[in-house]
């Protein structure tokens, strides 16, 4: 085996592009009454009737406002995460390709507090730390089989084989990147399933390696649109 293989247990999430304010959001809603796209008092900014407007929008479920902006990550992730991300289609995605290269040699294995146990029926289970043996067993088992479908990989590479069917010797377990852009609307959507927040109306169950990465792109979405943010948050975590 030519690469070193490496190991991760994290999801890394970048801020590529941006083009989005909380300002937008109030131009957006304002310009189907024609009304001036700012509000102000003795020609000054109302910043308190604009952060109304939106929690107003956001209450009653007015979302095509937050839809005239956007956000560009660029996401790094295990196979088994980047295709939960992809079930979301309200973005648009372009992914590195094992047809055209040859993936680096870096796998995923649980980070140390993963919890490991699953307890219940599907849809209505719980997630509990397992042992420490479990624990070790379990990274060991990730780590040989990693080692192993790698050198399979590079093998059958070595043949003059294509990558693309070099590939499937390969585990989800390998990481990945890819970008993922999209607006306000559509991140706030992904944000109410992808975190577990005892405030949400309607509590979602993410798995731990998604959620990392939603956490991270919501202190994203706070920084960028915070008065927007505050107002999700405020309406119990339900994307207009």
């Amino acid at each position: 085996m030519t690469n070193e293989i490496t190991f991760r247990s994290d999801s890394s999430v970048k801020l590529v592009n941006s083009l989005a304010s909380d300002t937008m959001v109030i131009s957006a809603a304002r310009i189907s009454t024609s009304t001036i796209p700012l509000t102000t008092v003795d020609g000054k900014r109302d910043y308190k009737r604009e952060e109304g407007l939106i929690s107003y929008l956001m209450k009653n479920r007015h979302g095509t406002p937050f839809e005239h902006n956007a956000f560009t990550f660029r996401i790094e992730c295990p196979i088994f995460v980047a295709r939960e991300f992809m079930r979301h289609r309200i973005a648009s995605y372009n992914e590195e390709s094992a047809r055209y290269k040859q993936l680096d040699a870096t796998f995923w294995v649980p980070a140390p507090a993963r919890p490991l146990v699953q307890e219940g029926k599907p849809g209505h289970y719980v997630m509990k730390p397992g042992t420490m043996d479990q624990y070790e067993n379990t990274v060991d088992a990730l780590k040989a089989t990693a080692r192993y479908c790698y050198n399979q990989y590079e093998y059958i590479l070595s043949l003059g084989t294509a990558r693309e069917v070099a590939r499937a010797a390969l585990t989800v377990g390998i990481y990945t990147s890819f970008y993922v852009t999209m607006n306000a609307r559509g991140l706030m959507n992904f944000l109410s399933l992808r975190i577990d927040d005892p405030e949400s109306a309607y509590p979602s169950k993410p798995q731990y390696e998604i959620e990392t990465a939603a956490l991270q792109m919501q202190d994203v979405f706070a920084a960028k649109m915070p008065v927007t943010c505050d107002a999700f948050m405020a309406a119990g975590r339900v994307a207009p």
